[in-house]
């Protein structure tokens, strides 16, 4: 097996800045192609021997390191993301980019509290200049959904957590999506999917992107990114086993980030690709 070094370099010239994405467009191509050469660096690493050496440019500016510099640097992400709080989800990392390209928000199953929430809208009203994209990304095996799956198949379970108010909130924002993901697999593959040996799995995974991608859509209803200069909300869910992020759409099941739906018509499109897609029914078989 190959090693790899991933390496964060600063190398002393002004003219190393990277460009900065002028629309939403560019903003969610450079995320999209950042995640496809982190995901094919670590891929190579199963196949030959030797060392691989990959290394992310980081301007001098954004660490303070220029003496003509006086001051903290200022912030100019051009994506802010809402993500989970699990430390497998790295996220600078699997989008390929450096400090102060990213506005990055973490809370357990990427929930929109109020904390998450003013983050946003602070990043909406101060960064304006720079930012182009929010990104909600979720990530398979979330212990926060699976904990919700859990007590959606098993109730008594919720008992233990009648005086535990806080991890109570997270549940209870998550079990209406489980409740929708039940109902469409239900809808999808018949009643007796609940036997299947993959369900409870495949039902995770389900109300995985379901939750960020309704998270995607609040945000939009919450803040009104439409209002803004170019400013749009994506969701996905990072995959833990191959490091690619993945949407399912109909026709297309290794979609990257997605636009959030905006309505109802757009739920049901997207409730519709997941349980069509090949991932979910090789969830259900396993």
């Amino acid at each position: 097996m190959r090693t790899v070094d991933i390496i964060y370099r600063y190398g002393g010239a002004v003219s190393q800045r990277r460009s900065r994405p002028a629309s939403t467009e560019a903003a969610l191509l450079r995320l999209q192609d950042g995640n496809r050469a982190f995901s094919d660096l670590l891929n190579n690493v199963k196949d030959g021997e030797g060392a691989i050496r990959h290394v992310i440019e980081v301007d001098a500016r954004d660490l303070g390191l220029l003496s003509a510099a006086a001051g903290a640097p200022s912030q100019h992400p051009f994506a802010a993301v809402l993500g989970c709080s699990d430390a497998r989800v790295p996220l600078e990392l699997i989008f390929n980019e450096g400090p102060n390209d990213l506005f990055v928000i973490r809370a357990a199953g990427n929930g929109l509290g109020s904390d998450a929430l003013g983050s946003l809208r602070y990043a909406v009203a101060h960064l304006g200049d720079s930012l182009k994209l929010i990104v909600v990304l979720g990530h398979s095996g979330c212990g926060a959904v699976s904990a919700a799956v859990d007590i959606f198949l098993n109730p008594a379970g919720y008992l233990s957590l009648a005086t535990v108010h806080s991890l109570r909130g997270i549940l209870d924002r998550l079990l209406p999506v489980v409740q929708a993901s039940a109902r469409k697999l239900a809808l999808a593959f018949g009643a007796g999917v609940v036997d299947r040996p993959g369900y409870r799995t495949a039902l995770i995974e389900a109300a995985i992107i379901t939750n960020a991608a309704l998270t995607g859509h609040e945000i939009q209803q919450a803040i009104g990114p439409e209002k803004q200069s170019g400013l749009q909300v994506a969701y996905g869910v990072y995959l833990l086993e191959s490091r690619t992020v993945w949407t399912p759409q109909r026709g297309h099941d290794d979609a990257g980030l997605s636009p959030a739906p905006r309505d109802a018509t757009d739920f049901e499109r997207l409730s519709d690709a997941i349980v069509q897609s090949a991932r979910i029914a090789a969830l259900l078989a396993t």
